[in-house]
Formats: C-alpha cells, structure tokens, sequence
C-alpha cells in the first residue's frame, strides 16, 4: 500500500470530527468544524489525485 493510500483514513476520520464540529450548539466549535472541513477537503484531494478519482475532487471543490 503506498503511503498516499494511507492518506483515506485521516481524510475521513477528520470529516467525521467536522462535521461533528459543526453540529455543536457552541459557535467556537462550529467556527472550528468549518476550518476542520477545509482541512479535510485538502485531504481528500490529495488522495483523489493519486487514485485518479476526479469526481470525488471536483466534489471536494465544490464542497469548500
């Protein structure tokens, strides 16, 4: 498994955490979860170049 491969667990454990952020009643955290789902989106990007997965970058564009 290449290390980029690797990268898919991070991305999405990270996402799981924003979007737990975002969901806070307290508007700190739900600032923090948007910056966090930038974060994310940077990930998945990055694995979806290796992987050649260009939906799922156009997606992440269009998500930040």
């Amino acid at each position: 498994m290449e290390a980029l491969d690797l990268l898919q667990w991070p991305a999405m454990a990270i996402t799981l955490l924003a979007a737990w952020l975002v969901a806070s009643q307290r508007q700190g955290r739900r600032n923090l979860g948007f910056w966090v789902f930038l974060l994310s989106n940077a990930l998945w990007i990055a694995w979806g170049l290796q992987a050649e997965a260009y939906a799922l970058i156009v997606l992440q564009l269009g998500l930040a």
